[in-house]
């Protein structure tokens, strides 16, 4: 029997009611036909949840617990997450009925959303393993805002039509769409972006809403696929802030003309705000001239900096830009919601847009990206310096020894000196582990798979293993959200 199915057929055949008997449990209906569909609607709920938790093929991962057992998981869930498959159930319940009031039919809701994910699986049967890991590669970025009405679904697809393709990367899925940033081979990346638009949740998007650059399966450790409340993680529900309040939409023509308006015109100047959206590690080896660049950690952090800094954009005219545009969607939404600037538009597509018509144009520097690449060239500036010697220098290693997890800007020359740390607190540690373990060369020992400096970070040397991050320096005392005038 085919192993996905034997698990769907065992998920479906749970009685999901008996798992915990402390467990929320609905009004059942007593008349059988409306009971028959709850039961059905709960188990199918149930199996999604836990399908949605799977490491891989033989584990589940939840609450930060590894299950290697169905059993076993299966009764976390039940226990743990009762109230959310309750939620979900009425949910759904909800939706067949409003549904049946509208007139439309079982089959017109299955065309739109069917359960059964395999009809954007494409068939590569005819492919050989080889021809989808070797050859050249590519990393795509993309997104999609849109309704899903059950991202457990998608997600279940994205893990498993990335594992047939051999791409690793990260996917987030939400009820408001989906971002991904995933890598492979060229042939892997194209039946990938042919399955994505052949979903109906979908349709609308085109081929020029994956951005490319040079890369493959090798510049990310792994594949992680999930679903979240946010596909851009700013810490604002979605149905408060939404993507459809966002500013309006520049093409990279458009946006340049502006900013080359706001460079020549003094006027202009007066009016304008030309704000970059990420965070401070990323503008500082690249950014648009005459930006105002948040020193911000996080873009969590961005709604605080906004509400702190108001006077900024009050009565201007703001010009907002990101990587691939996905955080100036719900960032110019918020702004918008405060009601104090004329006007707020954002660059379509992000900077990465931007630079595959203008390398050589506004913007300058690097492209930071968060993949172990790090960042993308599009022209030979180099905007940013090493922090110990000053000399221009733009190419990020995490802080040695590992255990802020920060980015450094040390070049070669610094580095072979052993000018390896973000801050003297992790240089006078380095020194320490350097004299009492006679630590290895980082380039001998480090082993990292986390670029974010505000992610957990698990490192690997020959005496130890890292799996949280100590404060520094450069942690410790930058403030959370800075004042700018």
């Amino acid at each position: 029997m085919d192993t996905d199915f034997a698990t769907d057929h065992l998920l479906l055949s749970l009685d999901v009611e008996k798992l915990a008997a402390d467990a929320v449990m609905h009004d059942k209906p007593e008349i059988t036909g409306p009971r028959r569909a709850y039961t059905h609607t709960k188990k199918r709920a149930f199996a999604e949840f836990v399908e949605s938790r799977r490491n891989d093929p033989l584990s589940w991962r939840c609450c930060g617990q590894t299950f290697n057992e169905p059993a076993a998981v299966h009764k976390h869930v039940a226990y743990a997450h009762s109230v959310e498959i309750e939620r979900r159930t009425s949910e759904t319940l909800d939706q067949q009925l409003n549904l049946a009031k509208s007139g439309v039919s079982a089959e017109q809701q299955a065309a739109e959303e069917p359960g059964d994910m395999n009809a954007w699986i494409p068939d590569i049967s005819h492919i050989p393993a080889e021809q989808l890991m070797e050859g050249d590669g590519e990393v795509l970025l993309y997104y999609c805002y849109c309704e899903l009405t059950h991202p457990e679904r998608v997600c279940v697809w994205q893990r498993e039509l990335c594992q047939m393709l051999h791409l690793t990367g990260k996917v987030r899925v939400a009820t408001e769409g989906i971002n991904g940033t995933v890598g492979g081979s060229l042939l892997g990346t194209r039946l990938y972006i042919r399955a994505m638009m052949s979903h109906p949740a979908f349709k609308h998007m085109s081929d020029d809403d994956f951005k490319r650059s040079e890369g493959g399966a090798h510049c990310f450790p792994e594949l992680r696929v999930g679903v979240y409340r946010e596909i851009v993680p700013m810490g604002v529900d979605p149905n408060v802030i939404s993507h459809i309040l966002a500013g309006t939409h520049l093409g990279p023509e458009e946006f340049h003309r502006e900013v080359q308006t706001l460079l020549t015109d003094e006027k202009a100047a007066r009016d304008t705000v030309l704000l970059d959206c990420r965070n401070f590690y990323e503008s500082r080896i690249g950014q648009f001239s005459s930006c105002l660049a948040p020193d911000i950690r996080k873009f969590s952090y961005f709604p605080d900096y906004v509400d702190q800094n108001l006077d900024l954009f009050r009565n201007k005219r703001v010009l907002m830009y990101c990587t691939g545009g996905i955080r100036c969607e719900r960032g110019s939404a918020y702004l918008r919601s405060k009601d104090v600037c004329k006007e707020v538009l954002q660059l379509q597509g992000g900077i990465h847009k931007y630079l595959e018509q203008f390398p050589d144009g506004f913007y300058r520097g690097k492209l930071f990206v968060f993949d172990e690449r790090y960042a993308l060239a599009f022209n030979d500036d180099v905007i940013s310096v090493c922090r110990y010697c000053g000399a221009p220098w733009d190419q990020y290693a995490l802080c040695w020894p590992p255990v802020c997890c920060q980015l450094v800007l040390s070049c070669g020359s610094c580095r072979e000196r052993g000018h390896t740390a973000c801050c003297p607190t992790c240089q006078r540690k380095q020194q320490a582990r350097t004299h009492t373990a006679h630590t290895h060369s980082p380039d001998a020992t480090h082993t990292a798979h986390t670029h974010s400096p505000d992610a957990t970070h698990t490192t690997r040397s020959p005496d130890t293993t890292r799996t949280h991050r100590e404060e520094c320096e450069c942690t410790d005392t930058r403030p959370r959200i800075p004042k700018d005038s």
